[in-house]
């Protein structure tokens, strides 16, 4: 049974600066013990909304709530979320334990406490090392153990995987997933759109501030219509067939229709007696449907 404590809510959310509406009226839900991917092109308000969500922003209208109450109203913030925004906020001369002994310090958390995070992300080896030596991605799973501190049940992470290598993207995958059958809510951001596919249940897709799609990645594909692959010995007089009814492309000896599903395209063609080779629903990746949604915006 997943914890609703850690259910995330954004509900009507809107933030204007100025002239500019950063957060158009933006609602969606992230389910406890699930990796969701939050997309947008550049400039659509995904920081924005995390920082609502942590309450580093007030929100001109709506609310962003974890487990029903905004962020300043949780009897203990960092225990039961997580944040990474900026894997950049170290202080330079410290070493990895002692940056984390400080935070412990801070939030009252037991000093065997940093250790135990460095060894959750993989840094023992390095936790005497001063953080100006750390590479981009060691600095990313410093971040990580930081947010891990208090054993929280919901993760906000902001690109977490800059920096890292494939190898630490592997890991990065692995550790979330992991995060997540444990019954945690992970909330990401990311512009590598391959490996969020690899990695995520499900995806919150926003641009200009506003929502425009969330849901599994089939289920966002479908309704895209996926295209249909159609090969065979008469194409030509199924493609003049389909002419009024589709969208029609020729490509690598086969006929790609859009705007039929596979059942109408080969009811059609059985119903005209056009033999048929092959007839299957093209796979759409998350790169195809982010585009299709944002109008092919950037994806950072």
């Amino acid at each position: 049974m997943t914890d609703e404590s850690g259910r995330i809510a954004v509900a009507d959310l809107t933030k204007v600066f100025g002239s500019v509406r950063a957060v158009d009226n933006l609602s969606f839900t992230v389910a406890p013990g699930t990796v969701t991917g939050f997309l947008g092109p550049n400039g659509a308000g995904k920081t924005t909304t995390l920082r609502c969500l942590l309450g580093l922003v007030t929100p001109t209208a709506g609310t962003a709530t974890i487990g029903g109450l905004r962020y300043a109203d949780l009897p203990r913030p960092s225990g039961t979320v997580g944040a990474v925004l900026d894997a950049s906020s170290f202080h330079p001369a410290r070493t990895a334990r002692n940056h984390l002994r400080v935070l412990c310090a801070a939030n009252g958390y037991p000093v065997q406490r940093g250790d135990e995070v460095l060894t959750l992300v993989g840094l023992t080896p390095a936790a005497g090392r001063k953080v100006n030596e750390y590479s981009a991605g060691m600095r990313q799973r410093l971040g990580l153990a930081a947010a891990l501190l208090g054993d929280p049940q919901v993760l906000l992470l902001d690109e977490p995987a800059n920096g890292l290598d494939p190898e630490g993207i592997v890991w990065l995958r692995r550790f979330l997933r992991r995060m997540a059958s444990e019954g945690r809510t992970i909330l990401l951001s990311s512009h590598v759109l391959s490996e969020v596919e690899q990695t995520v249940d499900d995806v919150v897709i926003i641009d200009k501030g506003s929502l425009v799609g969330q849901g599994g990645l089939a289920e966002l594909a479908d309704g895209q219509g996926r295209p249909v692959v159609v090969r065979g010995p008469d194409l030509d007089r199924l493609a003049a067939t389909l002419h009024n009814r589709a969208g029609l492309t020729h490509r690598d000896g086969a006929l790609v229709v859009t705007g039929l599903r596979r059942e109408e395209v080969g009811h059609i063609a059985f119903s005209e007696r056009i033999e048929l080779h092959e007839l299957t629903t093209e796979r759409s990746d998350l790169k195809d449907i982010f585009f299709a949604l944002t109008g092919g915006g950037a994806s950072r």
